[in-house]
């Protein structure tokens, strides 16, 4: 495809519409210069492709495909190998259904659990959401199709989508909302970016040049498209200037009017519209495709969905019951594991190719019967048949293994969740059973964090989350232990809502969201608080044990350009072979008054097979990313010199071995001093020390610094304090008619040189 001499000889409306979709899921074509259409398609876990001819008949009919375990559950295997394996499959059903881009994956970060679409997203830690949208991305692509990594950014509520107003800093945006976006581009360069729906900071994102251009393109180097959400353009001008290419699904010609009266009006650069249509004839090139498809093997990729769900799936808690006995006596209750909730409810709802549930799983076991326990169509009030039936059975059962979670109507896209507690029915069915029988495994199928007023009433829980078509057989696998667990959390579970640091914001006032809670999203607050949670972020059991030793540092002090590798043995120690989820958190080993930080940040993790005795070495390398913050003074990254943790654990709780290394950063930050800077900020600048001294000699009113004195004594107070004055106020009881004048020109030629 010669570009350059299809854009010359494009009309002007042609360029224009070639920036708007011509349906619900194609590109436009223009026939005579050979420029073809695309389809895309809902993703991300699975395809949702409507029948053609039927895409106005809504979200619910679409042919036959995979349906994988949905991103709140592939994101616990910590595994990125994994995911591109499930973003492989993924792509070669793109291609078997002439499908060039699935729209997906969602990096959005989990603020809050009432998030309705949090399913979709990987994680609260942008770190890991990074690593598994890169992973999910590389995979689809490496089939030639493209992807769309979505929802840039910010959007991490439904609650009025379509008009709420994300208000953060500038810090919390680049350290929370945007890492996970920035790692899967500059790793794996999506094919296009979706932008959201809602406003950053009084600007739709739409049209937000600072995101679509500045950062996206200019800082990031994304060599893609940016589409729009489907209805997200505002003022169809000012987005394609800010960086918007695609519109989707169109807008009946009349923004590609707009787009032609703009560039003919002189308000418009057809310089800027040419781009748009270069990066387009670009995307096409890349991902076109030469129409022929293929047949994929369906079995194969039914028994991958399960093989995700198995080494996805958290065991959160297991008193030794678990794995099941095969000579127990064993009873399934609840209506999910004959009918199991495995997706999400909305855009990413996907017509599965088959369907196991735990119930039919479980057919090969003898001792498992069955109680229906609630009806999933009424289960907010206990229905007290079934729920006596269920009694009834339990009281005569070795185990009873309760299947509960929430329905469609709890959470989906579209609304946010109200409350954190599972329908009534199945907290009341729990309870009651609990009553009868202490031997009680509960499996949730949720797609985010529930409350459980129940937990210590029971032997084991299975966190399943969204299983996906294979999800009943992975469930299965891990009950009778077929498969041994190896799942972590990649979220919190808080014990109640009010827990949560978005709490008192989530929803906002009418269109606008304040992220007061700032960095502190997910672990970050509750470690730092201390504050105790139901299960920890990384959180999640195995049927062995694991055993962790040597750490080491390549070097006990480094700079911040400098990689230090950090090397550490974890050993079974059990008696079954499993799988281990090394998690690697970094932080700051020092308190300093000019950098809040948060008390640990997950920067690496690796997942091992360790057979019975068996020890592996781990390796990480962790680089300047590591250890920076966000420097709203320099708008960059930016290192502090000083002490910090490296910290390996089992959680972020669970923390086994810890070592320390000193950074030096080899960025110094500028920083003037002046007569209102307090005398402990100028003591730590270069030259403040003897800058200090001088004035215990020169100024009576300083207090020297105490021998032997104790804290909290009168002379130590007074020593301290004097770090908390400034210059001004000192020189008001000054004697020495030393002016400010006088003193500002003595801290330029001592300090500011």
């Amino acid at each position: 495809m010669n570009i350059e001499k299809i854009i010359s000889e494009l009309t002007l409306e042609e360029k224009a519409s070639l920036c708007s979709g011509r349906s619900v899921w194609n590109t436009v074509e223009v026939d005579r210069l050979g420029i073809k259409s695309i389809m895309m398609t809902d993703g991300p876990h699975g395809l949702r492709r409507q029948p053609e001819g039927d895409e106005q008949t809504g979200m619910f009919v679409s042919v036959p495909s995979t349906c994988f375990p949905p991103a709140s559950l592939s994101a616990c295997s910590f595994d990125r190998e994994l995911l591109h394996e499930m973003g492989e499959a993924l792509g070669e059903e793109c291609v078997a259904e002439n499908v060039r881009i699935l729209l997906g994956p969602g990096a959005n970060i989990k603020r809050s659990p009432l998030c309705g679409r949090n399913f979709e997203y990987f994680s609260e830690d942008p770190y890991l959401a990074g690593e598994m949208a890169a992973a999910h991305i590389q995979g689809v692509q490496s089939k030639g199709v493209g992807t769309s990594l979505k929802h840039f950014a910010a959007n991490s509520q439904e609650t009025r989508r379509f008009c709420s107003d994300s208000r953060m800093d500038e810090r919390t945006l680049n350290e929370i909302y945007l890492p996970a976006f920035k790692k899967a581009v500059t790793d794996a360069q999506p094919a296009t970016i979706m932008c959201s729906y809602n406003l950053l900071n009084g600007e739709y994102v739409s049209q937000n040049h600072y995101l679509l251009t500045e950062t996206l393109r200019d800082k990031w180097g994304f060599e893609g498209v940016v589409v729009s959400d489907w209805g997200a353009v505002f003022e169809r001008v000012k987005s394609l200037a800010a960086g918007l290419e695609l519109e989707m699904p169109g807008s009946c010609d009349d923004n590609d009017k707009k787009i032609v009266d703009a560039v003919r009006a002189g308000l418009l650069s057809e310089d800027v519209l040419d781009l748009a249509v270069r990066r387009l004839l670009t995307l096409l090139e890349r991902i076109g495709g030469d129409g022929t498809t293929v047949v994929f093997d369906k079995e194969k990729h039914n028994e991958l969905a399960k093989k995700i769900a198995a080494e996805s799936m958290v065991l959160l808690k297991n008193n030794g019951i678990l794995p099941l006995k095969q000579d127990a006596d064993i009873v399934f209750i609840g209506d999910f594991a004959q009918s199991p909730r495995y997706q999400g409810a909305g855009s990413s709802q996907v017509n599965p190719i088959k369907m196991t549930s735990a119930l039919e799983a479980a057919g090969n076991y003898n001792n498992v019967r069955f109680c229906k326990g609630y009806d999933t169509g009424n289960c907010e009030q206990a229905e007290t048949l079934l729920e006596a039936e269920a009694v009834a059975a339990a009281r005569d059962a070795d185990v009873c293994v309760l299947f509960v979670g929430l329905t469609p109507e709890y959470e989906s896209e579209g609304f946010d969740r109200e409350h954190m507690r599972l329908p009534g029915g199945h907290n009341s069915l729990i309870e009651a059973v609990a009553a009868v029988n202490p031997n009680v495994v509960v499996v949730l199928h949720n797609g985010s964090p529930v409350e459980m007023p129940w937990a210590d009433k029971t032997a084991a829980i299975l966190e399943a989350y969204l299983g996906g078509q294979a999800g009943g057989d992975a469930v299965v696998d891990i009950l009778f232990g077929k498969q041994n667990p190896c799942g972590k959390l990649a979220e919190s579970f808080p014990k109640k809502l009010s827990d949560n640091p978005s709490f008192l914001y989530y929803f906002g006032e009418r269109d606008v969201t304040e992220y007061r809670e700032g960095i502190f999203v997910g672990y970050r607050y509750y470690d730092t608080k201390d504050m105790d949670v139901l299960f920890p972020f990384g959180h999640g059991l195995s049927y062995t044990t694991f055993g962790y030793s040597n750490l080491v540092l390549s070097a006990s002090s480094i700079k911040d350009t400098d990689t230090l590798t950090v090397t550490v043995d974890v050993t079974n120690t059990g008696s079954v072979p499993g799988k281990e989820i090394v998690q690697l958190y970094v932080g700051a080993a020092y308190k300093d008054s000019w950098v809040i930080r948060a008390e640990k940040e997950l920067k690496g993790f690796q997942k091992v097979l360790l057979q019975p005795g068996e020890t592996k070495t781990v390796t990480f390398a962790l680089d300047k990313s590591a250890f920076a913050y966000y420097n709203t003074g320099l708008h960059d990254w930016h290192v502090m010199t000083g002490p910090y943790r490296i910290q390996i654990g089992r959680s972020s709780r669970d923390i086994a071995l810890t070592a320390q290394v000193d950074v030096v950063s080899t960025v110094p930050i500028r920083f003037k001093a002046d007569v209102n800077t307090t005398f402990g900020d100028i003591l730590r600048l270069e030259g403040g020390k003897e800058f200090i001294e001088e004035l215990w000699e020169r100024f009576p009113q300083f207090v020297q610094p105490p021998e032997d004195s104790e804290p909290g004594t009168i002379e130590y107070m007074s020593y301290k304090s004097q770090f908390e004055m400034v210059p001004r106020s000192v020189l008001a009881f000054d004697t020495s008619g030393m002016t400010l004048d006088q003193f500002q020109q003595m801290l330029d030629e001592k300090i500011n040189k």
